[in-house]
């Protein structure tokens, strides 16, 4: 069991999302971390411990963006290493920030045929795979600059893959010059 929260906001949404997560906290205890969006990056942070410990000042005041997404983890899959805490990201075909609650089924088959397609996966994790699983999906369309179609069709060849249950809040980032977010929250239960 893990707590996600992800928040597009008019203003810096780091506060937010650590108090979301401090509320969140009884669901993982293991892991916690923040990923936010500013001027066109991604503003990471995340290890090993509770959300008061994970995040001091001086972390919080380089998470600014008007949008990201949180995680606070109780493995149930992969290792309790801290390069599993979560939220992941991929820089490629553009920036994707995921994070993930539930299990997959059919983690060692998935991860197998991404790495046939080339695709690096690091950890043990489902949720990295998942993301990868999204990437590779996002990777598949022709314009530079996704449609909200083209979003919905590679989340829907996600949940045509993927077995499981599971919940996912993602961001995706960094097309060309244009800086925006498109929040991505799709939920699957098999």
């Amino acid at each position: 069991m893990c707590g996600i929260v992800g928040i597009v906001g008019q203003s810096s949404v780091n506060q937010t999302i650590y108090d979301a997560l401090t509320v969140l906290q009884h669901r993982g205890q293991d892991a916690a971390g923040i990923v936010t969006i500013d001027r066109g990056a991604f503003r990471l942070r995340k290890a090993n411990g509770l959300v008061k410990d994970v995040f001091e000042v001086k972390h919080m005041q380089r998470l600014q963006g008007n949008a990201g997404i949180g995680h606070v983890r109780y493995p149930t899959a992969g290792s309790s290493s801290a390069s599993e805490a979560q939220p992941f990201y991929v820089n490629s075909p553009f920036g994707i920030s995921l994070a993930h609650n539930g299990n997959l089924t059919n983690t060692v088959e998935l991860a197998e045929g991404l790495i046939k397609k080339r695709r690096h996966v690091n950890t043990t994790s489902d949720s990295e795979v998942l993301l990868n699983l999204l990437a590779d999906e996002l990777q598949k369309t022709t314009s530079l600059t996704l449609t909200s179609e083209e979003v919905f069709d590679a989340v829907a060849n996600v949940h045509q893959q993927a077995r499981g249950a599971y919940a996912v809040v993602a961001m995706i980032i960094g097309q060309a010059l244009s800086r925006f977010a498109i929040p991505l929250v799709f939920v699957l239960w098999c």
